[in-house]
């Protein structure tokens, strides 16, 4: 490919709506466009790192026996009503009517496409297992799309789902689908990390995230400083040691305070000087089902999706202030557990050892002291419900946990039977039993994946693309298009290059060569060939790498094997 045929848009400014790297630098390097908040035109080097990703994906997926199939988009309501996702996965569905008034969703997941499909088509245990994928464009009407192809509205993704017999059976495709997105990310070049997740709308039992390490990324990681424990978790699903024991101060007897104005943790524990781990925060909440009272620590935060999975609601919102009146007769800021009634008591389990603690009085500009929880009220639920933050001890080792930024690009989930017992996917056991398939499914974010490997890789004169993913991997860069000696070497290596199967573009366009090199290091091609006059008199090219910025003179005969080396020696130091 020519440069000067290339449709390559590149941008010497930031533009304004960008916020993160990858977005920045994909705009300005000329990879992709904006059509509409969230939606986005790839333009032809970007369609060639996403498909290189996808034949990476394709080949891990054939690998453990997955079979490609293509779903419709266009999904009808009905199965999703039937399975109850209708309403639970909310206003992110794109819904829409056909001409006859019949509901319809954009699939921004297909779990219960492909289990309608399977239902018809798979009756006998003989046909199982099965592994059924696709690669195809996804669609989520975010609030707020940002972070160009992060979180937009149409994105591509690899949806995989697994069918078995039993939970053994399930366990098995899991494991493969686990040790399959490893190899994909490996291949791709990318640091990353899986940790334990939660599955939020898709639902189901255990499930990981597979997480590219990047300060930019939205989620935060804790992981086990202990290399040799392995424990990794989105914040979200970190777990917290329960602490135990039998409490030993004395209960001293509960007395009301006036605290005027104080509403906050800060400014209660500054009115009454006492440390945060002494005070009961209590959040009111509201649900579709109830009212309900969260409560930890003072010097903790509450985990809302720890909370939101064990109340099993569709909707948990933070209550407003005339519903806070309404259940506690305060104004926000002076709840408490202490004689609440008509809500229902969630408290984390650090909140039962606590002695003498402080707590809002349900009355406005007062608070309680010295509350005992096993002996001034009674929580409906006691759960590990707080935060987990960086500096807290290891759940499974002790020792203490560290905290990285991660980007999401893949999430594997044990369904187990939540979707076959809804839409009635059965077969037939080897006793003629009828049984309900037991479920799991795997997704990969194709073009996040893309954004993820930019947000891991640059500088501040653009993308270095890993060699597996990269768009081309050589560029030649005649130093002048003016000088016939220069541009007769270069197109020959250009075309030596090609005919070696190494994918290369030749800059021709009649620019400087600054302006030349600065686009190569903006596209982030791994190798770059300069053919100038100097070297070329001594039978000479440059070779310079993209990555650490190395120069090499190599003689005219050998360039191509000298590139092919490093090429190799790129691809071999990503994987392993």
């Amino acid at each position: 490919m020519r440069v000067s045929n290339l449709l390559l848009p590149t941008l010497r400014e930031v533009p304004a709506e960008a916020e993160v790297i990858s977005h920045q630098l994909l705009l300005r390097a000329g990879f992709m466009r904006k059509a509409a908040a969230g939606v986005y035109t790839l333009l032809p080097l970007a369609w060639r790192v996403v498909r290189k990703i996808e034949q990476i994906i394709r080949e891990e997926m054939d690998r453990q026996g997955g079979q490609e199939i293509m779903m419709p988009i266009i999904q009808p309501a009905e199965l999703w009503q039937e399975s109850g996702r209708w309403d639970v996965y909310g206003p992110e569905l794109f819904r829409l009517k056909d001409r006859h008034g019949r509901d319809f969703c954009l699939g921004p997941t297909h779990e219960e496409i492909i289990t309608s499909l399977v239902k018809g088509e798979v009756n006998s245990y003989k046909q199982l297992p099965l592994l059924l994928y696709q690669i195809q464009n996804k669609y989520r009407d975010e609030r707020r799309p940002r972070f160009g192809l992060m979180r937009g509205r149409e994105f591509i993704m690899k949806d995989l789902y697994s069918f078995d017999r039993d939970q053994a059976g399930l366990d098995v495709s899991y494991n493969k689908m686990y040790d399959a997105y490893t190899r994909v990310f490996r291949r791709c070049g990318l640091q990353f990390r899986p940790v334990v997740a939660d599955s939020g709308a898709i639902g189901g039992s255990d499930t990981h995230e597979f997480m590219v390490l990047a300060e930019s990324g939205e989620a935060t990681v804790l992981y086990c400083g202990d290399e040799k424990c392995g424990y990794a978790a989105n914040q979200e699903r970190a777990e917290t040691v329960s602490a135990s024991g039998q409490i030993t101060s004395a209960l001293e007897q509960l007395q009301t305070v006036g605290t005027p104005g104080c509403r906050t943790v800060n400014e209660v524990t500054e009115f009454l000087n006492v440390p945060p781990e002494k005070i009961i925060k209590t959040v009111i909440y509201t649900t579709d089902k109830e009212n309900v009272a969260a409560m930890v620590r003072g010097d903790r935060e509450i985990n809302e999706i720890k909370l939101y999975n064990t109340l099993d609601c569709v909707r948990l919102d933070l209550a407003d202030e005339q519903t806070v009146q309404s259940v506690t007769g305060a104004p926000v800021g002076y709840a408490g557990p202490v004689g609440l009634s008509g809500v229902r008591l969630v408290a984390d389990h650090e909140i039962m050892n606590m002695v003498n603690a402080v707590c809002g009085a349900n009355e406005k500009d007062k608070h309680l002291v010295n509350v005992n929880p096993k002996r001034d009220f009674k929580p409906d639920i006691i759960i590990d419900l707080r935060l987990v933050k960086a500096g807290d001890p290891c759940p499974h080792c002790g020792s203490e946990l560290q905290e990285a930024r991660g980007i999401e690009v893949g999430q594997v989930f044990k369904l187990g039977t939540k979707y076959s017992k809804a839409l009635g996917g059965t077969f037939l056991d080897e006793n003629g039993k009828s049984m309900p398939y037991v479920m799991g499914c795997y997704g990969i974010g194709v073009t996040r994946t893309m954004a993820a490997a930019v947000e891991q890789n640059y500088d501040e004169r653009g993308i270095i693309w890993p060699v597996q993913i990269a768009p081309y991997h050589v560029i030649v860069v005649p130093v002048s298009n003016k000088d016939q000696k220069l541009m007769q070497a270069a197109e020959t290596i250009y075309n030596d290059l090609n005919a070696a199967g190494v994918e290369t573009v030749i800059d021709d366009r009649p620019e400087r060569a600054g302006v030349k090199f600065n686009d190569a290091d903006l596209v982030g091609y791994p190798v770059r060939v300069t053919v100038g006059s100097k070297g070329l008199a001594n039978g000479q090219v440059e070779l310079y790498l993209r990555r650490n910025s190395e120069t090499e003179l190599v003689s005219l005969n050998n360039v191509v094997c000298a590139v092919k080396t490093k090429l190799k020696q790129m691809d071999e130091g990503c994987i392993n």
